[in-house]
């Protein structure tokens, strides 16, 4: 058995003006991030498989792992934002991470909230990525961390945004 630790870490959340209305934003956003066949990658024999699979299925380089559309679950109450949660990522980038921490898989895939401002505008939400892995002290998982930065700046321009300076890494 370990002892128990305590890590503490900043992070740095941004949020993004997407320059269009939500519901394009989401069009947009699917567009461009496909969303993942599980049953394609688990059906793969080796890990070669699952990298060239990855490389043909994530143009940016990365995918949609899961969706929420969160005022569904506001069924009867106040909330009137519009508004989508995803997770994200790639998990070939993943690996990269895993093999040295487990832990990494804490923030991989990354989280993403699409809302509505109140003018109908969607907003793009996220933790940077080299903030949340840079958390767990390793300079190869730091490395991946940056290089997600890059994959969400090239995102965010894709989707017609200007990708905060923050990303340039």
């Amino acid at each position: 058995m370990t002892d128990t630790t305590t890590a503490t870490r900043t992070v740095r959340r941004l949020s993004v003006p997407l320059g269009m209305p939500y519901a394009e934003a989401i069009r947009r956003f699917e567009d461009l991030l496909p969303a993942i066949d599980l049953d394609r990658f688990t059906a793969l024999e080796n890990w070669d498989d699952v990298v060239r699979l990855a490389g043909r299925t994530a143009p940016l380089g990365l995918m949609r792992f899961w969706a929420l559309d969160v005022p569904s679950l506001m069924v009867g109450g106040r909330a009137v934002w519009d508004s989508t949660e995803y997770l994200v990522g790639n998990h070939v980038i993943a690996e990269r991470m895993y093999r040295y921490d487990p832990v990494a898989t804490m923030y991989a895939p990354l989280r993403f909230l699409i809302h509505a401002d109140p003018s109908g505008e969607a907003v793009c939400v996220f933790e940077q990525p080299s903030t949340q892995f840079d958390s767990l002290g390793r300079a190869e998982i730091s490395a991946v961390g940056r290089e997600l930065d890059r994959k969400v700046a090239t995102l965010l321009t894709a989707l017609g945004a200007t990708p905060p300076a923050d990303l340039a890494g």
